[in-house]
């Protein structure tokens, strides 16, 4: 059915998408790179059996003395793994951090598609 369980139209911490008919929802275009980049970021290391060095666990930053460039360093490094981020133009990330949450702005260029992307979100604790 899929080519890839990145192919089925997933947002982290919500259900899987539902096609007209029933079935699981593939995703496509640039949410399909939205997708990658929020699972790579949010998912601890270690979580894939399979993949253990998966994931950047955003969320065990969230309230540590880690700085926001440590952090812009941390998706930087796995926006460059992701295949859906072109690297040219390189990405730009913006970290802000409040105590119990980090606000971070990615902007990049889907690879697949060749449109920008600007994707913007939270990661609060517990993420």
């Amino acid at each position: 059915m899929f080519g890839a369980m990145a192919d089925m139209n997933h947002w982290m911490g919500g259900d899987l998408g539902v096609s007209p008919v029933g079935d699981v929802a593939a995703v496509s275009g640039t949410d399909r790179g939205r997708q990658r980049v929020l699972r790579r970021l949010s998912t601890n290391p270690g979580a894939y059996v399979f993949q253990p060095e998966y994931g950047a666990g955003l969320g065990r930053y969230v309230g540590s003395t880690v700085t926001a460039a440590e952090v812009q360093a941390l998706v930087q490094a796995h926006l460059a793994l992701e295949p859906t981020v072109a690297q040219t133009p390189a990405p730009q990330v913006t970290v802000t951090q409040q105590q119990t949450a980090m606000s971070i702005l990615i902007q990049y260029t889907d690879a697949p598609t060749g449109q920008a992307v600007v994707l913007g979100f939270e990661v609060g604790e517990g993420m």
